[in-house]
């Protein structure tokens, strides 16, 4: 992710961070030569990306398993299910 790419303009955002977070990014800046702010820009971005894409993922799941027409599998079941794992009464859900 490159945040220079953007077409709107970068807003200033101030966070706290402890000590050890703070010379990590210093180690990686200085080993990337970027500054902090970009690594942390980034860092955040790919947060963000990551974090849409679970609760998008959830609420579809959620969507479908609210909708009546997910197949559930009792709890006893899988447990029956994995509790034949490696024998030879093996059988699949």
């Amino acid at each position: 992710m490159n945040n220079t790419s953007h077409s709107c303009p970068a807003v200033t955002l101030s966070i706290r961070i402890s000590p050890k977070v703070r010379d990590q990014l210093e180690t990686l800046s200085d080993a990337t030569c970027r500054t902090k702010s970009f690594l942390a820009a980034e860092a955040i971005e790919c947060y963000l990306a990551n974090q849409s894409w679970q609760t998008k993922a959830i609420k579809k799941s959620l969507g479908k398993a609210n909708s009546g027409q997910a197949n559930f599998v009792s709890h006893e079941k899988v447990v029956d299910w994995l509790g034949s794992w490696g024998t030879e009464g093996e059988f699949d859900l």
